[in-house]
C-alpha cells in the first residue's frame, strides 16, 4: 500500500514509544506532523484526550481517516503504508512480531520504567530501582547476544523490529548505562544513528526541554 495524505503523530520528546513511530516516519522521509502531547502536564489523563485514546497513552497515529494506538501496531501500519521496514516473507513477519512482543514485554517495559524513575521521579525506592535495573540489564544482555554476528535484528536490513527495540536506548545518560559494555548492541545503535535522516528524539519531537523547566 502506498502512503497518501499527511501523517499526524501525537507524541512528546521524552517518550521512546513515541520515538519508535517518529523515527520510522523520519527515516522514510514521510509527510508527517507532530502533535505535542503534554504528558507531564497531565494531558493524557483528561477526558478530551481519552476521547482520542481511551488507554490514555501516546503515541497515537492519524492517517487517511485511520486512528491507531500502541507503538507496535503503528509500526506495523507504517511498514505497510510506507513500503519500508517491513518483512520480505511470512517467516520474517513472524520474526519481526516476535521481537516487537519481546520488546514491549521485556525490554521497553523495564528500561523505560527504570529510566523514568531515575530521571523524572524524585525519591524513588531503592529496592524497586534495583529490581528494575536487574530486569533491564537482563534484557540488554539478551539483545546484545542476539546481535553478535548480525547487523540488524531480523534479516539483513533495518526493519520495524530495530525501530521498536531502539526506541528507549538513545538515552544512555538518563538510563545510566555505558553501551560499550554491550558491544554488539552498541554497534547496532551506531548503525541506526548513521542512517540518513536519523535524529535524536529530543530534536525530532516537541516538548524538550520539559515545559516549565528552568
Amino acid at each position: 500500500m502506498a502512503a497518501s495524505g499527511r501523517f499526524t503523530l501525537y507524541c512528546f520528546a521524552q517518550s521512546g514509544n513515541c520515538y519508535k513511530a517518529a523515527l520510522a516516519l523520519q527515516l522514510a522521509d514521510a509527510d508527517w506532523t507532530p502533535r505535542f502531547v503534554d504528558y507531564f502536564g497531565g494531558e493524557t489523563r483528561t477526558p478530551a484526550y481519552r476521547e482520542i485514546n481511551a488507554m490514555g497513552e501516546a503515541p497515537v497515529l492519524e492517517h487517511d481517516g485511520v486512528r491507531l494506538t500502541q507503538s507496535g501496531v503503528i509500526l506495523d501500519y507504517l511498514a505497510e503504508t510506507l513500503g519500508r521496514f517491513g518483512p520480505n516473507d511470512a517467516g520474517e513477519r513472524r520474526e519481526i512480531l516476535r521481537w516487537l512482543l519481546w520488546d514491549n514485554h521485556k525490554l521497553t517495559s523495564y528500561t523505560a520504567t527504570y529510566r523514568f524513575m531515575r530521571t523524572f521521579v524524585k525519591g524513588s525506592d531503592e529496592g524497586v530501582m534495583k529490581f528494575l535495573r536487574s530486569r533491564a540489564e537482563g534484557a540488554w544482555g539478551v539483545l546484545n547476544a542476539h546481535l553478535f554476528g548480525r547487523r540488524y535484528v531480523v534479516g539483513d536490513r533495518l526493519s520495524i523490529a530495530d525501530l521498536s527495540l531502539c526506541g528507549y536506548l538513545f538515552f544512555p545518560d538518563e538510563i545510566g548505562v555505558d553501551w560499550s559494555l554491550y558491544p554488539a548492541l552498541g554497534d547496532w545503535l551506531d548503525r541506526i544513528r548513521a542512517e540518513p535522516r536519523w535524529v535524536h528524539p529530543y530534536q525530532l519531537m516537541p516538548g524538550h526541554p520539559l515545559p516549565g523547566a528552568s
